[in-house]
């Protein structure tokens, strides 16, 4: 029994969705999805489908384009994330609305964590404001769609929800026996300086909050799983093993190889993950 991750499927791309249903079965394993199948519900539906026939169980965070509003009658913030979220529910997918879970693949107890945190523009340089941060990163050219695309209603920003989903995601972990460590996952990274973005640097802005950064340590993390960034990689901060698992565009993995290939094992781990100071374990 593993369990092992996977995001950024991004199932709407063409020839994704027919990779996924490519992939063999894993019946005695569960997966991480985390965050990022697609923003449309009905696409959703059916990649959920995929992953539930092939795995014992999936746990589900949402990334950025799950909470994408698209055209002008489509649900917008926190509605969008509901009507997600019940996509799941009728797939028998967990989520970060149904709470931890004890893992059952281990006699040590440990709690599997499933966190929607959003960000709220502090991954930039540490004197700008949100608003400076955002045009801080237009200056390179730079504008994510979630300008456009990700609202926050009821509330005023992004940051503002971002900041009710940290003090949410806080009481939850704070009923994890102190006995329990954690397995932490988050599609956004929870820490600034594993947030590598190589071709557009300045994105780190749309990357997480630095709420998070002693979260590993705070809530006993034995792994800490995040997507996103689309550059996988395994990095180790305070003797806790980091894994970022994205698939990603098609531009950023090899048909050839499979969608299988680049599921990552969280539990009981992979062995060449190992700590050390040579840095990142990078995944191709």
């Amino acid at each position: 029994m593993r369990l092992l991750g996977l995001s950024d499927l991004h199932c709407n791309h063409r020839g994704q969705m027919e990779a996924l249903a490519a992939m063999p079965a894993h019946p005695s394993d569960w997966l991480l999805a985390v965050g990022d199948l697609s923003e449309r519900p009905e696409v959703l539906d059916e990649a959920l489908g995929i992953l539930t026939a092939r795995f014992a169980k999936v746990i589900w965070v949402p990334g950025n384009h799950e909470l994408w509003s698209l055209g002008e009658d489509a649900p917008r913030g926190v509605d969008k994330y509901l009507q997600m979220v019940d996509v799941c529910r009728a797939h028998g997918v967990h989520t970060p609305e149904d709470g931890w879970l004890r893992w059952p693949g281990s006699v040590a107890p440990l709690a599997i964590v499933p966190l929607f945190l959003l960000y709220d523009y502090t991954f930039g340089p540490d004197d700008l404001t949100p608003d400076e941060a955002v045009a801080w990163a237009r200056e390179s050219g730079l504008q994510c769609a979630d300008e456009v695309l990700l609202h926050a209603d009821p509330f005023p920003s992004r940051a503002a929800w971002c900041r009710a989903r940290v003090a949410q995601a806080e009481a939850l972990l704070a009923t994890v026996p102190p006995d329990h460590q954690t397995v932490l996952v988050n599609h956004w990274p929870l820490r600034r300086d594993l947030t590598r973005v190589p071709r557009i640097p300045r994105f780190t802005i749309w990357c997480g909050t630095r709420a998070t950064e002693d979260w590993h340590v705070r809530y006993r993390a034995a792994v800490v799983v995040s997507g996103h960034l689309h550059v996988r990689a395994t990095d180790w901060r305070d003797g806790v093993r980091f894994e970022e698992v994205s698939l990603g565009y098609p531009r950023d993995w090899s048909a050839e190889k499979g969608v299988d290939a680049y599921l990552r094992e969280i539990l009981p781990g992979p062995s060449d993950a190992m700590e050390g100071d040579a840095g990142p374990v990078w995944r191709r």
